[in-house]
């Protein structure tokens, strides 16, 4: 490919200085974060403190699973953006009746909006999987709130949608393989996306990567679910590299509605979240994974650079969820979901905001070494990496990212970022190819191994990745041993130019000998 250096004894980058590359690559293009506001406990704050937290940590969107007065009328006046629900068992009225459906909108949504900043209906929850067998209600009810927010003039504010689970994907894996259930297909899900489309709404979807990597522990490295540096997946059906499971996920159902033909409509991700305890047969669930999941979420959507499928949808995203609540049903890791206790405490510290992320760092175990795991997901995407330089890794430019993207990153690496950018100048030794993505990957790699391979410091807004083993030559036979024993041992990086390492210690093996 390029030229590459090994030098990895450099001091590491300080993260108030990592984060001034992720904000001069994408400053105000990144996505949202909100949070869901569940109540199914006896030991909640009351909700005038809900608010009060909320403002303290500067989230300025929360989603409710119901629409209850107390709640609505604490958060009037707060400037949060708010998504209601129609709960599930509402569906058969708000489907039959339109004059069920307008007085439920009358009572819950226009009697408080604009004070409070209703923005979206979620017209019942993951009702595909609801054991009532409300999946035929579904799409008449949620015609019947849009006439109701027509009559109040309140249509072209607030978006009607559905929240969706996994479990209605027929296939996820590989991404490009993502299909709906046969059977969802034509009663619901056209008609639904037709409806979406002529009102400018959104699909709302529920996403859990715990879920996966729980029954697949043995398969899904946990660097893979927990956005950390690892070598990535490609999908088979595209070529698309994949670096963690959450895309993995999203990009199945953008997938998915492409093969319907609905590609031009939007996506939120409604749910999402990692458990902070379990039980002991919940593999995954700890405080340590939890911290990781959301911390890593928030940064990877705050800054920005869509999925790998969809680069430019910036996301928005609600973190599952406010509170550990203590009257759920289900195994432990149900009660454990909450960023807060109810006391009010942070459960684990999590970043809300861009700013807050300027002093974030994954607080990794020193003990915990990267999970490579085994299996299909698991093969590092440059292959098994050579003895000679096992441990190491190097940072490349994705070739999917773009001269949008790879540009102000190339520039920022060579300018604030301090990479030694001389060897890619015309005329000099790594000059050649003269590609964006060569030159990208060489100062890419140059910061990374100044900033002794931190994490984080191989991101560059979404622009690059780390492999595990030295990328391979662009041609053998472009520069002599020579040369290349001449510009090894005379640069303090060490920089290989167009060979692996292992190539050029061979070649001065052979010079020396």
């Amino acid at each position: 490919m390029l030229c590459f250096s090994l030098n990895q004894s450099m001091e590491r980058l300080t993260f108030p200085f990592l984060f001034l590359v992720l904000s001069i690559l994408s400053p105000s293009d990144g996505g949202s974060i909100g949070v869901n506001y569940g109540r199914i406990a006896n030991n909640l704050p009351s909700a005038v403190k809900v608010v009060q937290l909320l403002k303290s940590q500067n989230i300025n969107r929360v989603k409710l699973y119901d629409s209850d007065p107390a709640v609505l009328k604490s958060l009037a006046g707060s400037g949060i953006k708010v998504t209601v629900d129609l709960p599930n068992q509402l569906l058969p009225s708000a489907a039959k009746t339109p004059s069920f459906a307008l007085q439920w909108v009358r009572q819950n949504v226009a009697a408080y909006h604009p004070s409070t900043r209703i923005e979206s209906i979620a017209v019942g929850n993951e009702v595909f999987v609801d054991p009532n067998n409300t999946t035929w209600f579904l799409v008449p009810a949620m015609k019947n709130i849009h006439q109701a927010l027509v009559k109040f003039n309140l249509h072209s504010t607030i978006k009607v949608s559905s929240p969706i689970a996994l479990s209605a994907l027929q296939s996820s894996y590989p991404s490009s393989a993502g299909s709906f259930r046969p059977e969802l297909i034509e009663p619901a899900f056209k008609p639904m996306l037709d409806f979406l489309r002529q009102t400018g709404s959104y699909l709302m979807v529920n996403a859990y990567p715990f879920f996966a990597y729980e029954s697949n522990a043995n398969d899904i490295p946990l660097d893979y679910a927990l956005f950390r540096e690892n070598p990535g997946v490609v999908d088979s059906g595209n070529g698309l590299r994949y670096f963690n499971l959450f895309d993995a996920q999203i990009d199945a159902v953008f997938a998915a509605m492409s093969a319907l033909k609905y590609d031009d409509l939007e996506m939120v991700v409604t749910e999402t979240g990692w458990p902070s305890k379990g039980d002991e047969n919940e593999v995954g669930a700890s405080l340590d994974n939890a911290a990781a999941y959301n911390g890593n979420l928030v940064r990877r959507i705050l800054t920005g650079g869509g999925t790998p499928l969809r680069p430019k949808a910036d996301l928005t995203v609600y973190l599952f969820a406010l509170f550990n609540e203590n009257q759920k049903n289900g195994p432990t890791s149900e009660r454990n979901y909450g960023l807060f206790y109810p006391s009010e405490e942070k459960v684990y510290d999590v970043p809300f905001t861009v700013e807050e992320l300027k002093g974030y760092r994954d607080k990794r175990k020193s003990s915990s070494s990267p999970v490579t795991g085994g299996g299909r997901l698991s093969t590092p995407v440059s292959g098994n990496v050579s003895p000679s330089v096992a441990g190491q890794t190097w940072c490349v430019a994705s070739g999917e990212a773009g001269k949008a993207k790879l540009q102000p990153a190339l520039d920022f690496a060579c300018g604030e970022g301090g990479a030694d950018c001389h060897p890619i100048q015309p005329g000099s030794t790594c000059y050649d190819p003269n590609t964006l993505e060569a030159h990208a990957s060489y100062a890419f790699n140059s910061y990374y191994q100044k900033n002794g391979r931190a994490m984080g410091t191989c991101y560059f807004g979404g622009t690059a990745y780390v492999v595990s083993e030295p990328p391979s030559a662009y041609s053998i036979i472009s520069l002599s041993p020579a040369v290349l024993l001449l510009y090894y041992s005379t640069t303090t990086t060490a920089a290989v130019c167009g060979f692996c390492y292992y190539v050029l210690m061979l070649a001065k093996l052979l010079l020396i000998g």
